[in-house]
């Protein structure tokens, strides 16, 4: 289960409502009604009372080792191992278990991981490898850990951020054919993870600095010459054991037991399918067929003989089939995991669904389909060394290519199959069963996309959209863009491939690089919808590139010219049908934009009733052409347009009630297409600077613990870091202090460079500090607040911040200096206020020249904060008490804690109440 799951089943046992829940972990109603169902399904439990009890007293630890193969048979033998290994985990991060394919390592593991689950409370997961591909090992880990990407934080990242340095494990099973990602995955998870134990299995060696290479070997055999004795040896232990299983009136004497443990070399594997044919063959018959086709092997023996005796075993198996059970089992190879009825009647055609089912029940008697559960359905699987024979098989047989078509059919199939399970469940589509079907199948669909013919081609397309589509969805945000661009190439026709590079597009927003990069594709598929002779999906398109560029100038390496964007919008005019609302929807947005990026804009005027200001025409005409269209997505984008409008206006409080109606809008968002990633981020952004800009603290909170826990948006260090500003704000000191080693850490293991969005929060942690009279803290925290080169770009805050200090302890050495600095920036800025009411209150304390006539001239700008700033600083110069209780009772509303202790201090017979407050949040008194 994940983090949050394992949360919300600790409030459970607390018997806490789902409100209560959701109240506790700042998650909405639904969030929590989601977690809960999925904990029901994933606990196999009726209701929330079994839960509860789940959780409750004596109850396990919620965490565990996700993933942990249930064992079909007993385990025998391995017992000096298994303490081998127990003792090497607890003193080593890195243990790898080498052995040829078939000794038992993922039994061993498997059996280790269950010991050692005392050992690491937090949890861990198994990782079965085999049908992983090169580029897929940290989305198979991911999955099994219940970690998905984030803006700005991919997913290797996400699961350095998510184990941290809790001790937890990781077994890596079947590393052999990924060996190298393994190896950079271990290497890089080890370096930014100290509690991180990793168990892996492997034929080789990872490689990797630290690594302890464990070589686990056959079972040791009796001599055969030897007078009859007791059964000790573990190999023949286990082969009577299968055999029994097989043939529960098996018996055979020990030193013919012997000799055929011997001549099955010790290996478990042969041990497990030979043991299954004794009752057709009896001992002496397996004996004999044994030597038979052992003889037919060249060179010595040891290790690379247990290779061969094996894969003899192996054909030796296969030749005991019959004609049904061959051609059966050949065309297994073609699933590189695992697979149910459905599938195999896929790839065998004209095989029936009961014949297929009583053919793979032989194999599995025989031991060569293993069973393979996962929640409640049944599949079977091929373990690799098996799979490995059965597709030299079918290579044989001439079968390879018409079965991976068939393969490719079946994973297209699927794959919309799952889409369509998406979408017709909107409300729970981030919990549910889709996404254990969609994890127990996508191995198997990234596969035949690898194996499908280069090309355009109808199934691969629709796989590779379909795989982009669910694992955007899945929240694999890096994954997904790759799947959409593949579709792209392999779209059939040019209309197809517009839809894809759009939705490639949209994703960038999702993963963090909006700019450059999806302009650069929206021009692409504009030239293909020109192509296909669609004149309004050209005009939507470039118009969409127009748009993009002006409201994403950071992700640019050099800014669109304003001229080009021109000459684009017009190229859409004459491209699209205007009376078709989509596209005038987007020739207005687009207009908008442009009327906001031109170099001599004209200002807006005030409306005629209310005293507020109108909206720019092309920005009005924009929002109602989205409006005409009713698609919320349309509507949310020029409002944004109407927001930045506003802003550069300086107009706060307009622009934060449009981004309040755009907030509105989030629940009618469709999460799971990526179309709406770029205007969910925009949204979280744009509502948490909106509600800072003029200073309305409680809703900026809000805000930001909503994003917190948005599942697209929420959960990484980037979205703690914006929960410190307003929390730093409001006085919620504890709070904000307890998120900053999660957060430096978090961007450290990232290895992110410092940008815009941390800039405000570390700023903060330095003003905490500073409150609370640790200046070492806070001096640590300025530097790294003033650490990038860009000074200008990311030193706002903290230029607010050192005014903030030196007024609080009234160090006013540097004054003149702390005041201008307090001034440098755009007035516009959402941080402008704060830093020029705190300028002109710090400038009065300190009695600079001029200080009367600066407090004058410093306006509010629309802030509340700043609104109750300037009237502390007014009643402090002139003696007015009236002006001191209008700034108290903003702060009170605001919910500013510490700015109201403050100011209690300078009221009469308040001050005692103000000294008891600061104390309360852990600051000394002010010293002006």
């Amino acid at each position: 289960m994940s983090r949050r799951e394992a949360e919300v089943l600790a409030l459970l046992g607390a018997h806490l409502s789902n409100a209560e829940i959701a109240a506790h972990l700042h998650l909405s109603v639904r969030t929590v009604e989601n977690h809960v169902s999925s904990l029901l399904r994933k606990c196999g439990v009726a209701d929330r009372r079994e839960l509860g009890r789940l959780a409750g007293p004596g109850s396990a630890e919620p965490g565990g080792i996700t993933g942990l193969p249930a064992p079909l048979t007993t385990f025998i033998g391995r017992d000096a191992e298994r303490e081998r290994l127990l003792e090497l985990l607890r003193a080593v991060r890195l243990v790898t278990l080498v052995g040829p394919g078939g000794v038992g390592k993922t039994r061993l593991a498997t059996k280790v991981a269950r010991a050692a689950q005392g050992s690491f409370s937090p949890g861990g997961a198994f990782v079965d490898l085999v049908p992983v591909g090169e580029a897929y090992v940290a989305q198979a880990v991911a999955a099994a850990l219940g970690v998905t990407e984030h803006p700005d934080q991919h997913l290797q990242e996400a699961i350095a951020e998510w184990l941290g340095d809790r001790r937890t494990l990781l077994i890596l099973d079947n590393c052999e054919h990924v060996i190298d990602a393994v190896a950079r995955f271990a290497e890089q998870t080890l370096s930014r993870c100290p509690g991180t134990r990793i168990l892996a299995t492997s034929r080789e060696r990872l490689g990797v600095p630290g690594e302890h290479a464990f070589a686990l070997l056959p079972f040791p055999l009796t001599s055969a010459t030897v007078a009859p004795v007791p059964l000790t040896s573990h190999a023949e232990l286990l082969f009577l054991d299968r055999a029994t299983a097989a043939d529960p009136g098996f018996t055979a004497d020990p030193a013919t037991l012997a000799l055929l443990c011997s001549r099955l070399d010790g290996m478990p594997l042969a041990i497990e399918l030979a043991a299954a044919r004794v009752a057709a063959l009896g001992a002496d018959g397996l004996l004999t067929a044994l030597d038979d086709h052992l003889r037919l092997l060249a060179g010595g023996r040891g290790a690379d003989e247990r290779h061969r005796s094996l894969r003899a075993v192996i054909g030796w198996s296969h030749e005991l089939l019959d004609k049904e059970e061959r051609a059966l089992f050949r065309r297994l190879a073609v699933f590189a995991g695992p697979f149910d009825l459905d599938a195999v009647v896929a790839v065998a055609p004209g095989t029936a669904r009961s014949a297929a089912a009583d053919v793979l029940g032989r194999l599995a008697d025989k031991n060569l389909v293993t069973v393979y559960r996962r929640s409640s359905a049944a599949r079977w699987k091929l373990l690799e060394t098996v799979r490995a024979y059965a597709a030299e098989r079918l290579d044989t047989a001439g079968e390879a290519e018409a079965a991976r078509e068939l393969h490719l059919e079946w994973a297209a199939g699927v794959a919309t199959a799952l889409e369509a399970k998406l979408e017709t469940a909107p409300d729970g589509w981030t919990t549910g069963s889709w996404q254990d079907d969609f994890d127990t199948v996508a191995d198997n669909l990234r596969a035949a996309l690898a194996r499908a013919p280069d090309g355009p081609g109808d199934a691969p397309h629709r796989l590779a959209r379909a795989l982009g589509h669910l694992m955007y969805a899945r929240r694999f945000l890096v994954e997904a863009l790759g799947h959409y661009e593949t579709a792209a190439r392999r779209a059939p026709a040019p209309l197809q491939a517009v839809a894809d590079l759009r939705a490639a597009a949209d994703c960038t927003y999702a993963i963090g690089d909006a700019g450059q990069q999806p302009f650069g594709m929206l021009l692409e598929a504009a030239g293909r919808a020109r192509e296909a002779g669609d004149g309004d999906l050209t005009a939507i398109t470039l118009a969409s590139a127009v748009s993009t560029a002006c409201r994403h100038h950071a992700g640019f390496e050099e800014e669109a010219p304003y001229a080009r964007m021109v000459e684009l919008l017009a190229e859409a005019r004459a491209a699209g049908d205007p009376a078709n609302p989509e596209v005038a929807a987007h020739l207005a947005a687009a207009a908008a934009w442009l009327a906001n990026e031109d170099p001599a804009p004209k200002t807006a005027v005030p409306a005629a009733a209310g005293g507020d200001w109108a909206d720019p025409a092309p920005v009005t005409a924009a929002v109602e052409a989205a409006q005409a269209t009713g698609d919320p997505l349309l509507v949310s984008a020029a409002l944004d347009s109407a927001t930045f409008a506003a802003l550069k206006e300086g107009r706060r409080r307009h622009a934060c009630r449009v981004t309040g109606e755009r907030l509105a809008l989030l629940e009618t968002l469709p999460r799971h297409i990526p179309a709406a990633g770029p205007e969910i981020v925009d949204i979280f952004r744009m509502a948490l600077y909106g509600f800072l800009s003029v200073g309305d603290l409680p809703a900026a909170l809000k805000v930001a613990r909503q994003a917190m826990d948005d599942d697209l948006v929420g959960g990484s260090y980037l979205a703690a870091a914006q929960l410190i500003t307003p929390l730093v704000l409001t006085g919620r000191f504890d709070e904000a202090l307890t998120l900053d080693t999660a957060v430096w850490e978090g961007w450290q293991r990232a290895g992110r460079p410092f940008g815009a969005q941390l800039s405000a929060p570390v700023g903060a942690l330095s003003l905490a500090h500073g409150l609370r009279g640790d200046d070492d803290a806070a001096q640590l925290w300025r530097s790294r607040a003033l650490n990038p080169p860009d000074r200008q770009r990311y030193g706002h805050f903290m230029a607010f911040a050192d005014a903030r200090l030196a007024l609080h302890h009234g160090r006013f050495d540097k004054v003149a200096e702390l005041v201008e600095g307090a001034l440098i920036g755009r007035s516009t800025s959402a941080t402008a206020p704060y830093r020029e009411a705190v300028a002109a209150e710090l400038a009065m304390a300190a009695e600079l020249p001029g200080a009367a006539d600066r407090l004058a001239a410093t306006s509010p700008g629309e802030n509340e904060w700043a609104a109750a700033c300037l009237a502390r600083a007014r009643g402090r110069l002139y003696q007015d008490n009236g002006q001191l209780h209008t700034a108290l009772a903003i702060w009170e509303r605001i919910g500013a804690r510490f700015e109201r202790a403050c100011t209690l201090l300078l009221l009469p017979g308040r001050a005692d109440e103000g000294i008891r407050e600061l104390a309360e949040l852990g600051c000394v008194p002010p010293k002006t």
